[in-house]
């Protein structure tokens, strides 16, 4: 988290802050104050989940700026709110204003985005994954912001579980026979799941016996029979649903007795929520 946090810093500060340069090139009269220690407010212009919270504090910690969250990650706030506090020397608030508004805009955007579908979701026995579509080098804070929106993370990478997907699906020939020896290779424990468009891939992976079946893209009707398939044929095996979940849609798809859903867009189509600080 430091090093993410330190290269953010020095994203916007580059070869130093020019304010902070010629600050002491001023006459004081310039000035209000010639006291540098300060306050300051984070304020939401828009309501929604809070997320942010763990980096806002280290981000804060590396510039020496005391911090009093008056929201914590997952709670709800409203419209004028004041979500947290800074106090410390003026023109290091100044240097970090704009990293720490991106971050927490950023990260509750995600959070309130997935809230909603959560929300959408609650009456039933399901649970609402996140997906690999993140932004590049952003996938553990955007996971984090997901977590915040009360829904579960799908595999962090390549090296979370063992997924064959249709671009992995053309050079497989015989699924049960690379099933049965990607279980010797593979970590005692390792997941496999297969993505699936069609009744008889369905089929052919559930005699495989694998752990997740993901119904790529399907209608209700073909997902309800393969629940069914997966009922008969091997109880063990999860399902889970993915594509084409929106919250328009996202309630259809819970009804149908599932595992879990996954969705992409409660990330890559979050909105930043807007706040501004206040000194």
């Amino acid at each position: 988290m430091q090093d993410f946090l330190e290269s953010i810093l020095q994203e916007d500060i580059g070869r130093g802050d020019l304010f902070s340069q010629i600050f002491n090139e001023i006459p004081k009269e310039a000035f209000h104050s010639e006291n540098k220690i300060v306050k300051a407010r984070i304020i939401a212009k828009q309501k929604g989940i809070f997320s942010g919270e763990i980096y806002a504090k280290k981000l804060c910690e590396l510039k020496n700026i005391a911090v009093l969250f008056h929201k914590h990650d997952r709670e709800s706030f409203e419209i004028q709110e004041v979500l947290l506090e800074l106090c410390g020397n003026y023109l290091e608030i100044l240097e970090i204003e704009r990293s720490l508004l991106n971050l927490l805009q950023h990260s509750s955007g995600i959070a309130t985005l997935t809230n909603q579908y959560v929300e959408a979701i609650k009456e039933y026995d399901i649970y609402l994954l996140d997906t690999r579509k993140t932004r590049p080098l952003l996938r553990e804070f955007e996971k984090y912001s997901v977590r915040n929106g009360g829904a579960r993370n799908h595999r962090y990478g390549l090296d979370t579980m063992l997924m064959l997907k249709d671009t992995h699906l053309e050079h497989i020939k015989d699924i049960a026979l690379f099933i049965k020896y990607a279980r010797n290779a593979l970590p005692f424990g390792t997941a496999i799941e297969i993505e699936c468009q069609s009744l008889e891939n369905i089929k052919e992976a559930l005699y495989a016996k694998v752990d997740i079946i993901m119904c790529d893209n399907m209608d209700i009707s073909t997902i309800q029979k393969s629940i069914d398939l997966r009922n008969k044929i091997s109880p063990h095996t999860l399902i889970e649903i993915s594509g084409n979940i929106t919250l328009n849609t996202i309630v259809g798809y819970a009804k149908t007795g599932a595992d879990v859903l996954s969705c992409g867009s409660i990330i890559h189509q979050a909105k930043w929520l807007d706040m501004s600080m206040r000194m």
